[in-house]
């Protein structure tokens, strides 16, 4: 039997809808709250929730990213008695079936919650009977599980697809698990890195030519589109493809049809485009730096992918996975990541991301050895200098900077003193007990880092008995 959650603080409106479901004969269960919501959806699994978007402890659409996370998430339908275009937008892009305005007819709820469960028939009917192997994409958070979800229809579909996010995210990555899940997976997957294409010899590289066709072609060659013939082919930073190239390529991909360098005869080929970018393509359609035909052509579906910082979260499945594949390749025994590390990891922007992530893994395993648990002060020091500054100033509210040699962590630790304290009065301040702490976690991290865990040379630095500086380290979860 289908079962209905209404999640509603408007008693008389949860009355009605409840009275109609009940008529169609499905289950209903009513909450008035977001955490009774909560309780309700960990309970129960529901084919459609009604979810009001003025709720008493919070608002509706920031509960809805948790719904559409479930493993069998339920179609949504908004509610809402303001009439909120902004909401309504957020909704839709949240991946809501509809967005009802209250007062609503019996008649419209009674189409739109029969239109939702045929929908959700129809989809769990026609679902992969194979599971996906996504197992090369790490991460639960709920920013690269909406990105999978995407991933998953982009593989059951022969649609163009646009992959846009920064630099490091996996943008390579989700190309290649889409054609590895897709009817396309026996033949080839053939990527043209746009940014580096030879201007001279581009169409060449794209559509090969014939013997004689220019100065060094001394026999026919097979372009990469030919080559991806059945397959797909991949653009990786599609927004540094040139102007020219664009309007000859926008024909390519709508007929499939090109002619190779000094060819007299056309020639096909069936492939399938993925592309990539980490530039704003409608910025650049703005700017007149990228056709808007081609644009639309690319991105029948788009996949965003969201930067390391916004899914920390993942930060240590993706080293676990990262640390086992290094230790298989260079023959090392597995090791253990220390709290610290994590810590300090957490606080880091990581502006490269999941590369980024990946490289600093290796330079930590190199520094640590034979050690068996990879601690902060194995991190490189540049990193470390800005996460320190980054927590002094958000204590502080003061612009911390670093001294020319760029050897000191910041100035407020270089002159603690004297720098951080200065109009202490005009900034935000934390309770005393965390300023503290933090500042001793960091002095601490800093003082093992400098002295390499020499316990003689810490103790005769920081003056700490070792007692004291024993229980100091497991105070703030610490390693040597």
């Amino acid at each position: 039997m289908e079962k209905i959650l209404i999640i509603d603080d408007d008693v008389e409106a949860c009355e009605t809808i409840e009275s109609l479901i009940s008529r169609l004969s499905y289950a209903c269960d009513m909450a008035h709250n977001i955490a009774d919501g909560k309780k309700y959806l960990e309970q129960n699994n529901y084919d459609v929730v009604f979810l009001d978007v003025g709720l008493p402890d919070g608002s509706g659409l920031d509960m809805l990213p948790e719904v559409m996370q479930l493993d069998d998430a339920p179609e949504v339908i908004i509610l809402t008695g303001k009439g909120d275009v902004d909401g309504a937008e957020l909704a839709i892009k949240g991946g809501v079936w509809d967005y009802l305005l209250k007062p609503s007819s019996v008649r419209e709820i009674t189409l739109t919650l029969n239109r939702a469960l045929k929908y959700r028939a129809e989809k769990e009917t026609g679902s992969h009977k194979e599971e996906l192997q996504f197992a090369s994409v790490i991460g639960s958070s709920q920013g690269i599980a909406a990105s999978l979800k995407l991933t998953r229809k982009a593989a059951s579909s022969d649609a163009s697809v646009l992959i846009t996010g920064e630099t490091g995210t996996g943008k390579e990555l989700f190309a290649r698990t889409i054609h590895e899940n897709s009817r396309r997976t026996k033949k080839k997957f053939v990527v043209v890195d746009c940014a580096s294409l030879p201007v001279s010899l581009v169409e060449s590289t794209l559509f090969g030519h014939v013997k004689g066709a220019f100065t060094g072609a001394q026999k026919d060659a097979v372009g990469l589109v030919k080559t991806a013939d059945g397959g797909t082919l991949f653009l990786d930073e599609i927004g540094e493809m040139p102007l020219s190239l664009q309007k000859v390529f926008l024909r390519v991909l709508q007929e499939h049809r090109f002619r190779p360098v000094g060819g007299s005869h056309e020639e096909t080929s069936n492939f399938r485009l993925v592309a990539a970018t980490n530039r704003d393509l409608d910025a650049m359609v703005d700017e007149g730096k990228f056709r808007s035909d081609l644009l639309f052509r690319i991105k029948t579906m788009h996949i965003r992918l969201p930067a390391l910082r916004h899914r920390l979260s993942d930060i240590k499945p993706l080293l676990q996975s990262r640390m086992k594949y290094l230790c298989e390749q260079y023959g090392l025994e597995s090791k253990k990541l220390g709290e610290d590390l994590l810590t300090t990891l957490n606080g880091y922007r990581w502006p490269g991301n999941v590369r980024e992530l990946f490289n600093i893994l290796e330079r930590a395993m190199v520094d640590a050895g034979d050690e068996q648990t990879l601690y902060s002060v194995h991190l490189p020091r540049d990193l470390r200098i800005q996460v320190a500054r980054t927590q002094i100033e958000k204590m502080t509210g003061r612009e911390i900077l670093a001294d020319e040699s760029g050897v000191t962590i910041t100035e407020g630790v270089r002159k603690i003193g004297q720098k951080i304290f200065e109009d202490i009065f005009d900034s935000e301040l934390p309770p005393l007990k965390e300023f503290k702490a933090t500042v001793e976690k960091i002095y601490l991290s800093e003082l093992i880092r400098q002295c390499k865990g020499e316990i003689t040379e810490i103790l005769d630095k920081s003056s700490l008995s070792r007692s004291h500086f024993y229980a100091l380290l497991k105070k703030y979860g610490l390693n040597m």
